[in-house]
């Protein structure tokens, strides 16, 4: 299967390193050899050409506002669109943002605040290319939230803090999720200390860093996506 990651960020560059790029990533969630990737630097202004230039596309995270009058959110958005029924599509955290922008929803800078660290949601809908968890436990970074349901979508898993953290469309072969499977517990930690002092003050950095000592479901919602992919393109 084709797999096109549309990267829109980049990780603090010291970190690269140690743990790779975003797509990087993503490829070692999903397995090195599970697709032929197709890696686009969305966020420096390259696109596929056509959505036929991979049967899936998934969005990475980004430190990027949807909202942001930049002129390669503004061509994403329109390449989703163009997208839509064409290739499965899935969105990680600021792509699951992009994604509800370009079919309808609405998303903005969060008077909650930032949700930091790991965050649990409840699975309040049970997919076919799910297993039988109630909850879900996973690494956190953003200040911005989806507010308002684009057509098509619903919700398949939330917090009270992210009301709108998981989605699945109805309409097209797309889901997105709030929340960052990819993120290995050492890499959030070293984000959270890369941002000290600057997004974040001490004491929420320190009760962040303290949420990674326990296990999370980032096999699991990776092994999701999997399955999400394998049913959407077969």
């Amino acid at each position: 299967m084709r797999l096109g990651i549309l990267k829109t960020g980049r990780p603090p560059t010291p970190a690269i390193p140690q743990f790779g790029t975003y797509p990087e990533m993503f490829m070692r969630l999903l397995g090195p050899d599970a697709y032929d990737y197709r890696v686009y630097a969305v966020d420096e202004g390259e696109l596929p050409q056509s959505p036929k230039d991979a049967d899936a596309f998934l969005v990475t995270g980004s430190s990027a506002g949807v909202y942001e009058p930049l002129d390669w959110i503004g061509r994403a958005v329109e390449f989703l669109q163009a997208a839509k029924g064409e290739a499965a599509l899935v969105g990680v955290c600021f792509g699951h943002q992009l994604m509800a922008k370009a079919f309808g929803g609405e998303v903005i800078q969060s008077p909650r605040g930032w949700g930091l660290g790991e965050q649990e949601y409840r699975v309040l809908r049970r997919e076919p290319w799910m297993d039988e968890a109630e909850t879900i436990r996973l690494p956190g970074s953003h200040q911005d939230q989806v507010v308002s349901l684009p057509e098509g979508a619903e919700v398949f898993a939330a917090s009270d803090f992210t009301p709108f953290g998981g989605l699945v469309w109805r309409d097209q072969p797309a889901m997105s999720i709030q929340l960052h499977p990819e993120f290995e517990p050492a890499y959030a930690i070293s984000l959270i200390e890369h941002r000290r002092g600057d997004r974040y003050a001490d004491a929420q950095a320190d009760a962040a860093i303290a949420s990674y000592a326990g296990a999370d479901d980032r096999d699991r919602v990776g092994g999701w996506i999997k399955t999400f992919l394998r049913h959407a393109t077969t």
